[in-house]
C-alpha cells in the first residue's frame, strides 16, 4: 500500500507525552521518543479535537518525533495506530485521517522522514492554533 518506508512517527496532539492517556501509553510501548520536532502544517480546532493539515508555506506544527523500538513490530504498531485514527472505518463512514510521510525537523535541525496522521476534511472557517502547538491551546495561552 505504501511505497515509502520509515521507522519514524511524528505526533502533534493526543499522542504527545503531555497527555497522560492510554493513547500515549500505547505509543511508549512500541516507540522511543527521539526529540521534540516540527513539520510544515497548521492546527485547527474541530469541535473538541485538534486536527492537523499539511501546508507548503512557512507555518509549522510542533510535536514529537518517535522511532519504533523493534522493527519487526512496526507493521503491527502502525496498524493499531491506523485503527485508532480511523483510517479504515466501516462503510458508509469515511475516514477522517490519512497517514503520509512528512519531513520533520528535530531540535538540532536534523531532518527525518516520518509518518504523520493528517485530517482529511476541510478546515475552512475553523479556528487556527497560530502557534502550531496543541499544548498552547490546551493550556489556554492561545485561542
Amino acid at each position: 500500500m505504501y511505497s515509502v518506508k520509515s521507522d519514524y512517527l511524528f505526533v502533534y496532539s493526543s499522542l504527545l507525552r503531555g497527555f497522560p492517556t492510554t493513547d500515549y501509553e500505547y505509543i511508549s510501548r512500541y516507540f522511543n521518543f527521539v526529540s521534540n520536532a516540527k513539520t510544515k502544517g497548521t492546527l485547527s480546532v474541530l469541535e473538541k479535537i485538534v486536527v492537523g493539515k499539511p501546508t507548503t508555506d512557512d507555518r509549522y506544527i510542533f510535536g514529537e518525533l518517535y522511532i519504533i523500538k523493534e522493527q519487526n513490530q512496526f507493521s503491527f504498531a502502525i496498524g493499531q495506530l491506523d485503527e485508532y485514527e480511523g483510517l479504515y472505518p466501516e462503510p458508509p463512514q469515511e475516514p477522517m485521517y490519512k497517514r503520509s510521510i512528512v519531513t520533520v525537523t528535530d531540535e538540532n535541525g536534523n531532518e527525518y522522514a516520518a509518518w504523520c496522521y493528517w485530517y482529511k476534511g476541510s478546515v475552512e472557517n475553523l479556528p487556527v492554533i497560530s502557534s502550531g502547538n496543541v499544548l498552547d491551546y490546551l493550556n489556554g495561552s492561545e485561542g
